[in-house]
């Protein structure tokens, strides 16, 4: 990329004269430990690494370190990082004439040949409008060319990118790691190719998506149909990248310079799921399992701790209780680093006796809060979704979690689930109330019961990716019903404004129609969507307004199982008939168990046939 006055980098004296107009200024300044600082014009590549939420959340995001330490190892590219800084930094940014710029050199974000920026969920996506405005880039993809950067989103938002297909050039659909090695290789054999030439090698990587080069085709009344590629070098599906195994370890993870959500070292433990919750899409696009041997993980515990001064290392993980011998490995971890007052962390646990001997084991003395999931709170709703724990081992585990000396209970529940009725949601009132009666004669009256509802939202690739959001009405009495049998001592209760549930929903389901729908929330204010002190929710409605779209046609309808949906183009590797199928089984509330106890042909498996030998071996598998 051609340099300029614009492309080099900002003064420290500049940035410095403005710090001490902001809130927490060492979020702007850099110079973690573990920073890795390269010679621009020794590296033939550059790339910008981007989180567009604050700081604190986008230095919590592990892929965002992974991809950190991949690409800084090779010795033809550079890797630095931004993020979106809060609302007083930009305005002082804006006043001052100033672009958005990386934390490692300074250097504005437009001086990039790529910018990787993540999608990870829905209520980014006018943030990374703001984040390239900031930056001083065109935000519609189509407004940019060669002497901007290609912009690539990717994470669990990729799995239907269309609400953002105006503005990013290419998602990356799966894993990352996966397509890097080619995607580098395709972009320094292009170096000064027109931005044509650029998506031409764009689309020719499997697994990559390029929104431009498909057109959507909607029916009379409407409705999606199909989105059709304009040319016939343009694949008709994507199909997800997976690696065969996890990445390695970054060693030297970064240092924040201020508390993050999780300030801790991170090893992923295991990439996958095999619970089956039919809400959970993660669990889906995921697939398949593959964990880290225990060896390695020792291994790294002792790398990490030494490269970053770390006490506390999370052994990362969508069920941690799931990973084989678990109970053997943290005696393995405990034993090891017991001199080193080193302590360990699961963060996703079951809701069964095993996991709270695993949290009781890791607790050392400390019990702050013990959380877990039922979801529901009848083993009725909870088969419908395939959530395979009954009421009697709630009561049992709660019994367990107080006699052993945690005196507070976190319970996350969700409503507006497929097949919930107002009695369902009366016993999540009735269930709190027996756990909190439980805690006071194990540990006395100072023990809380905290309870988090959230309103189930249907995601793309789910086997609920039929159903519709509930519709407010409905929210509201059932949050009422919770509001008023939850106000006794002892008990605490939090919940979303279905406001947020909406807009959740319509962005993960929005086809294309949607996209100019955001760019104008974002025109009219909207972002930062994710927090109550800056959400702007008159933006969405106005911009949604002035669209003329109808919202209850995204969100409240419930989709025919054989209607084409606006993500099918998108493979995530698991069969559309298996979802159908287990779609089916949760209409008759019928549970499936665990897939590592019976494989139930989802398809993964078989369509990486490459997996068979290499990641976690399935007992059943075909």
């Amino acid at each position: 990329m051609a340099e300029g006055p614009t492309h080099s980098p900002i003064p420290w004296e500049t940035l410095e004269a403005l710090l001490h107009r902001v809130q927490k200024p060492a979020r702007y300044v850099g110079g973690e430990f573990n920073a890795v600082i390269k010679d621009w014009d020794a590296m033939p590549l550059h790339v910008c690494l981007a989180f567009p939420d604050l700081y604190e959340l986008g230095m919590s995001n592990f892929a965002l370190q992974i991809f950190y330490d991949l690409l800084n190892r090779r010795s033809d590219t550079l890797a630095e990082r931004a993020y979106l800084p809060a609302p007083d930094m930009n305005a002082a940014l804006r006043a001052a004439h100033l672009p958005l710029y990386t934390l490692e050199s300074y250097r504005p974000v437009a001086a990039f040949d790529l910018l990787a920026i993540s999608t990870a969920y829905e209520q980014l996506y006018t943030n990374l409008l703001e984040f390239l405005d900031l930056a001083g880039l065109p935000v519609e993809s189509t407004a940019r060319d060669e002497r901007h950067p290609l912009v690539i989103g990717g994470g669990h938002g990729a799995f239907n990118p269309e609400p953002l297909a105006d503005f990013v050039d290419a998602f990356v659909i799966g894993e990352g790691e996966a397509v890097l090695e080619e995607l580098v290789t395709a972009l320094l054999a292009i170096p000064a190719a027109d931005r044509e030439t650029q998506l031409d090698a764009l689309v020719a990587l499997p697994g990559v998506y390029v929104p431009r080069r498909y057109r959507p085709i909607y029916a009379a009344d409407g409705r999606f149909q199909a989105l059709e590629p304009r040319d016939a070098h343009t694949p008709a599906r994507i199909t997800k990248r997976i690696l065969p195994q996890l990445p390695p370890t970054p060693v030297r993870q970064l240092v924040p310079n201020v508390d993050t959500v999780h300030n801790r070292a991170v090893i992923e433990l295991q990439r996958g799921c095999s619970n089956g919750c039919r809400f959970c899409q993660a669990g889906i696009i995921t697939r398949p399992i593959r964990e880290r041997p225990p060896a390695e993980v020792l291994a790294d515990v002792r790398a990490v701790t030494d490269a970053t001064g770390y006490e506390e290392v999370a052994l990362l993980s969508l069920s941690s209780a799931d990973y084989t011998d678990i109970a053997a490995l943290l005696e393995a971890l405990q034993t090891a680093y017991a001199s080193e007052h080193i302590s360990f962390s699961l963060p996703s646990l079951r809701l069964d006796a095993f996991s709270v001997e695993l949290a009781d084991a890791l607790s050392q003395g400390r019990r702050s809060g013990f959380t877990f999931a039922p979801e529901a709170a009848t083993d009725a709703l909870r088969a419908r979704i395939n959530k395979n724990i009954r009421t009697e081992t709630v009561l049992e585990v709660a019994e367990m979690v107080f006699t052993r000396g945690w005196r507070t209970v976190k319970l996350y529940f969700m409503i507006g689930l497929p097949g919930e009725s107002d009695e369902d949601v009366q016993e999540i009132v009735e269930l709190a109330h027996q756990i909190l009666r439980i805690g006071r004669q194990a540990r006395g009256r100072k023990v809380e019961v905290h309870v988090s509802v959230n309103t189930f939202v249907p995601k793309p690739h789910t086997v609920f990716q039929w159903e519709p959001l509930a519709d407010e009405e409905t929210v509201l009495r059932r949050q009422a019903i919770l509001q008023q049998g939850l106000r006794a001592r002892g008990l605490r209760l939090a919940w979303h404004d279905y406001a947020e549930s909406q807009l959740e929903a319509l962005l993960a389901r929005g086809d294309r129609r949607l996209a100019p729908v955001v760019k104008r929330a974002w025109e009219l204010g909207a972002r930062f969507d994710a927090w109550d002190e800056w959400r702007n929710p008159a933006a969405w409605e106005q911009a949604i307004a002035e669209s003329g779209l109808d919202v209850a046609a995204y969100v409240g309808r419930r989709y025919a199982i054989s209607e084409p949906l606006p993500w099918e183009h998108l493979d995530s590797g698991v069969n559309l008939r298996y979802l159908q199928e287990d779609y089916m089984r949760s209409q008759r509330g019928e549970l499936l168990p665990d897939c590592r106890v019976q494989c139930h042909g989802c398809g993964i498996l078989q369509h990486y046939a490459s997996l068979q030998e290499e990641c976690w071996q399935c007992p059943t598998r075909p």
